[in-house]
């Protein structure tokens, strides 16, 4: 049965109802598929998808989610591609889009993605497990946001997600509002992903400064490397997959910030 849904690019997407064949070329989508129950449906997906780990070791791998294998794309046939604006190029998608249906996700918040994994959900035939995930996201972030209130967390972040050059989270990213909703306000008021040398982060006086684990993985090394050029900042390794998957992983995120929270207090 062929159906219409709309993607987050306000796309109509078409394709014959429920799909049999799925690519997905980002991780944090990926792992949301396997957690909605799919199993046979999905057929493709990128080296970076590396969560549900079973998985990743016998999956197919399409290239890499910047720089995809189009020719194995069109080998495998797939009747849905599922992909992200931000992490996914953009002339890729376009080529992709010329022979296949692709639905696009764009997520910059908390609420974002939970219509992605609401949206997902209709279409891949799982909406109550969808909307299960997301009565567990929801009720977990009501709570993060209640201890950060009762706790008094109130610091001035930066969150590095990048080395050579130093590259941070600013605004209008998933990551700042995850950081917001935990009573951190991010140092950066740029939009997007920034470049700063320690001077001008030390300009900033950031109370606090977290080193992301991807995409750049920051090792204790580099703690004392920043700790030199910005001294009274308290600086912390954090796992990043809790900052920036949008999927299934934000459940496991609520546990991590709720223990990351009682450090920062």
């Amino acid at each position: 049965m062929l159906r219409q849904f709309t993607d987050q690019l306000h796309r109509a997407v078409s394709f014959n109802y429920p799909p049999k064949r799925i690519i997905s070329i980002v991780p944090s989508q990926t792992e949301l598929l396997f957690e909605l129950g799919l199993k046979d449906e999905v057929i493709g997906i990128t080296k970076f998808c590396v969560h549900p780990a079973a998985k990743f070791k016998t999956m197919t791998k399409v290239g890499g989610t910047k720089k995809l294998n189009i020719e194995l794309i069109r080998s495998l046939k797939p009747d849905l591609i599922i992909g992200n604006k931000e992490e996914n190029n953009r002339e890729d998608i376009e080529l992709l889009c010329a022979e296949f249906p692709v639905w696009m996700s764009d997520i910059s918040n908390l609420e974002e993605a939970m219509a992605a994994i609401s949206q997902i959900g209709a279409l891949v035939d799982r909406e109550p497990e969808a909307a299960y995930l997301n009565h567990l996201i929801s009720a977990g972030f009501t709570d993060l946001q209640t201890l950060a209130l009762e706790r008094g967390i109130d610091k001035k972040v930066a969150y590095l997600i990048w080395k050579g050059p130093y590259m941070l989270a600013g605004k209008n990213t998933f990551i700042d509002d995850i950081l917001t909703k935990n009573g951190l306000t991010n140092v950066v008021k740029e939009s997007r992903y920034p470049e700063l040398d320690p001077e001008q982060l030390q300009a900033l006086q950031p109370e606090l400064i977290l080193l992301s684990s991807e995409p750049y993985p920051f090792r204790e090394k580099h703690i004392d490397e920043l700790q030199a050029a910005i001294p009274d900042a308290k600086i912390m390794l954090v796992d990043g997959e809790m900052f920036s998957w949008y999927g299934s992983r934000l459940v496991k995120a609520v546990e991590y910030l709720f223990h990351l929270q009682k450090e920062l207090n």
